[in-house]
């Protein structure tokens, strides 16, 4: 069961969207799935915020290879501000790219911490609820 555990949170620490359906696959509880799959997000985001200094520099320069200086974040960063970037990071970019984008653009690392942390947590209920109903109703 450790096993299980451990994997559905080591995946939801590189991304969320598939934390949740790995832990479906394992057969464990939806609450079970959500909350490792969550946690799972929620320190990897932890991580790059506070100790992730060339982890973070080369996230970065990923992104800015992928979407160039004026990205769908930095966007959402100058329309909405640190509470927007934690809120949808989370499902648009994964927790550990978007704290990175919000260090770069100079959101205080406390209050980034906190908007990811409720991000992770809605979408991992929204997520996790979603596969969860899915799966009811296609069994008979």
């Amino acid at each position: 069961m450790l096993w299980k555990w451990g994997s559905v949170f080591g995946t939801g620490m590189l991304e969320l969207w598939a934390g949740i359906p790995l832990g479906f696959v394992l057969q464990l509880s939806p609450v079970t799935t959500g909350v490792l799959s969550g946690a799972g997000a929620i320190a990897s985001g932890a991580i790059v915020i506070y100790l992730g200094g060339s982890l973070r520099a080369w996230l970065l320069k990923r992104v800015a290879q992928k979407e160039g200086q004026k990205g769908r974040m930095a966007r959402i960063w100058e329309k909405y501000g640190v509470i927007g970037l934690g809120l949808l990071s989370p499902l648009l970019t994964g927790a550990p790219l978007g704290a990175a984008i919000g260090i770069s653009l100079g959101a205080p690392t406390g209050k980034l911490m906190l908007w990811m942390a409720i991000g992770i947590i809605i979408w991992s209920a929204i997520l996790t609820a979603a596969v969860a109903y899915g799966l009811l109703t296609l069994m008979p």
